[in-house]
């Protein structure tokens, strides 16, 4: 699979807890279990990917190392930007490596400090406007109740759960209509 700058991906479900509340509540289709994305740069042939991740803030990264939990690799899911040109591409690259070592946002409220990785990738593409914002839910679709990992993870903190605020997440933003598909990478 060709890659290009500007592509992003989206990575599968984890063992996490973290991973696992954010696809408890964010998934859109039965087949899309993303709980983290990135962005591409494929610079001398080498291909990098810039994410926002839990113990690494805003970092940039080997493809080979983004694809992996661990020992284990992860479905990926490869998307482009519909009908972007190359000025943007560069523009949102520059962008993205702007905020390498941002802290990562635990809180996911998009005044914090740092970026969460859905956040990360939203700004970078803010001027497009591939993404869109939407209130955020911390709750369980099937109960309608908080999800336990997001009473656990917000009880950490000791702040409330952000319920309806603005933000965005990876299995939300790729069902945007100006995304196309490309393919799984495994």
């Amino acid at each position: 699979m060709r890659y290009k700058s500007g592509d992003i991906l989206f990575r599968g479900r984890m063992d996490s807890s973290l991973s696992q509340a954010i696809d408890a509540v964010t998934q859109t289709e039965a087949q899309n279990h993303y709980t983290h994305m990135g962005v591409v740069e494929v610079f001398n042939d080498t291909v990098w990917v810039y994410h926002a991740a839990p113990s690494k803030g805003v970092c940039k990264e080997l493809l080979s190392d983004f694809c992996l939990n661990g020992e284990d690799s992860v479905i990926i899911g490869h998307y482009r930007v519909k009908n972007m040109d190359a000025d943007a591409v560069e523009s949102a690259i520059r962008k993205a490596n702007k905020q390498l070592g941002q802290p990562y946002n635990y809180s996911y409220i998009l005044e914090d400090e740092g970026f969460y990785c859905s956040e990360y990738i939203y700004h970078i593409y803010e001027q497009d406007s591939i993404f869109k914002l939407n209130p955020m839910t911390f709750k369980d679709p099937q109960s309608g109740s908080f999800h336990s990992g997001w009473i656990k993870h917000y009880k950490e903190l000791g702040i409330d759960i952000p319920e309806g605020q603005p933000g965005c997440n990876p299995n939300g933003m790729a069902a945007s209509e100006r995304l196309a598909f490309l393919g799984m990478i495994k």
